[in-house]
């Protein structure tokens, strides 16, 4: 039988009161324990969950993100893609709230995502307009000084787009050399609990999973190659004058 505050919390997110639910649901762990919440939230709807903690990121932390387990938040986060939100702010906040919330649990709950259906995407998403410079890392193993998100993919030509998809290629097709190589520099250098952080830990400690999130950009950057050949063709093909206008209207009478 659930919790009479799980129902409770449902229907405030219902009527919109995403901080009376998170409240409710802080109430427990005061009254009855860490333990008690951490139980309760296993009867949490997912979409429930996600509602909550994509309200806090880490200047406004809950009980919720504190507890979470990696397996409830993996449930949760792989249904924000649900909020169309094309920043993926929210996400990138929510996500830095939990997993940096303790450092030796940071990569326990980055693999409880790429575990679950829809996970890669997930993390690929996390990164938000960071995919340049995290494919540079994948390439490089060091991040760059120089970034814009201003003159990010959209930006770029068909030649660069194609360029950078042969290097992921070959890098990806000589074996380990992006999931095998050691670390060119120390996880404390780059300490920033933020998305460079966490590119670092799914390279170096979750290889199989970084690789494919390198596969899904990858895979990104080829469609962006796709709708600008499109756009070229439609651009580059010639456009009826008034004589042939004409000729078509008769032909269809």
């Amino acid at each position: 039988m659930k919790h009479p505050v799980v129902l409770k919390a449902s229907q405030l997110i219902l009527a919109g009161d995403v901080k009376g639910a998170e409240t409710a649901l802080a109430n427990i762990a005061d009254s009855e324990g860490d333990d008690a919440l951490v139980e309760i939230l296993n009867d949490v709807a997912p979409k429930d969950l996600l509602a909550i903690m994509r309200g806090f990121d880490g200047s406004k932390q809950t009980v919720v993100n504190m507890l979470v387990t990696p397996e409830q938040f993996a449930r949760a986060v792989i249904l924000e893609v649900r909020y169309r939100d094309q920043t993926h702010a929210a996400l990138h906040g929510m996500m830095n709230a939990v997993l940096y919330r303790d450092e030796e649990m940071t990569a326990e709950y980055l693999e409880a995502i790429g575990e679950i259906e829809g996970g890669y995407e997930v993390l690929a998403n996390y990164f938000g307009e960071r995919d340049d410079e995290l494919l540079a890392f994948a390439m490089s193993g060091v991040f760059s000084e120089e970034f814009d998100a201003e003159y990010g993919h959209e930006s770029k030509s068909i030649s660069w787009l194609n360029e950078k998809i042969e290097e992921i290629d070959e890098a990806l097709h000589e074996g380990n050399s992006i999931t095998g190589s050691r670390p060119k520099v120390p996880r404390s250098e780059i300490a920033d609990h933020d998305w460079m952080e966490t590119a670092w830990v799914l390279r170096y400690e979750l290889s199989d999973i970084f690789e494919q999130i390198v596969i899904i950009l990858r895979d990104r950057l080829l469609r962006r190659v796709e709708v600008l050949e499109d756009d070229e063709a439609v651009a580059s093909k010639p456009k009826p004058g008034p004589a042939a206008a004409a000729d078509d209207e008769e032909s269809a009478l």
